[in-house]
């Protein structure tokens, strides 16, 4: 248990779920003496299901993946430390720009979108990805996930009653525009710099970032005096967060970082 000075871990949600996602995670690692902050996106500060009532959200439509590196980058200036900063998705993606700036004393990337230049053609990256890059439909409008689009893209394998009930728990609609900046230089990292501790965390079940894409980031990173570590666990889906067993991958998140501090 830590009890003196005990390092913040910045949580960063990633695209078309709550930021509450994170409540269990934040339990967990405040239980084990750190603080947490997991900050919703700029304009997603609401509950699930009002954000969905907002659909199409002007608002939401206009985000930028620039302007939301910028938002947890002022975040994570502004606190005492530099944080330890745990990212899903697209967070897992900016998780790892944090890094590369020196706005994080480590980082952990679940299911991380690559940095750009990462690329696969598997057929389930890309039927997940195709609805929400929202070709040929106006950027003006967010894209909010079908129930159907849901289950393939974040909780398949996963029984019919608990798709449902984390569809209207956790998805919300998403700006199209986020999602197509995760391919240009605006997701640039150089992986030739040496970096503070990096952890990319893998699902063997993940249709939306599969195993294989995980693995190719960890691959990229050519620094030989940096620590840059990789694991995949077996079935985890897309909503690794809240799955059931997500305790699993938290422990060894937890031990991971208490091995950096020994």
């Amino acid at each position: 248990m830590l009890t003196e000075n005990p390092p913040t871990i910045l949580f960063i949600t990633g695209a078309f779920v709550s930021n509450k996602c994170w409540d269990e995670w934040k339990e967990f690692f405040e239980n084990k003496g750190y603080n947490t902050l997991a900050p919703a996106w700029p304009y997603k500060d609401a509950p699930a299901e009002v954000l969905r009532e907002r659909h199409p959200d002007s608002q939401v439509a206009g985000l930028r993946l620039a302007e939301l590196i910028e938002y947890f980058s002022n975040i994570a200036k502004k606190l005492p430390q530099k944080p330890i900063v745990i990212g899903h998705s697209i967070g897992g993606l900016i998780a790892q720009i944090l890094l590369q700036r020196h706005l994080a004393s480590s980082a952990i990337a679940i299911h991380s979108v690559p940095p750009q230049g990462i690329m696969t053609f598997k057929f389930s990256f890309l039927k997940a990805g195709w609805g929400p890059l929202g070709y040929f439909t106006s950027t003006k409008k967010t894209f909010m996930m079908s129930f159907s689009q849901w289950q393939y893209a974040f909780t398949n394998g996963m029984p019919e009653e608990w798709q449902e009930k984390a569809y209207y728990t956790s998805a919300i609609p998403e700006s199209k525009l986020i999602v197509r900046d995760t391919i240009t230089a605006v997701a640039k990292v150089d992986f030739n710099l040496p970096h503070k501790p990096l952890l990319l965390i893998a699902g063997s079940a993940d249709h939306t970032i599969p195993e294989s894409l995980n693995l190719s980031n960890y691959k990229k990173y050519k620094d030989k005096n940096s620590i840059t570590d990789y694991k995949v666990f077996t079935g985890r889906n897309h909503y690794v967060l809240n799955q059931p067993g997500w305790q699993e991958v938290a422990v060894y998140i937890q031990e991971w970082i208490g091995k950096l501090q020994s």
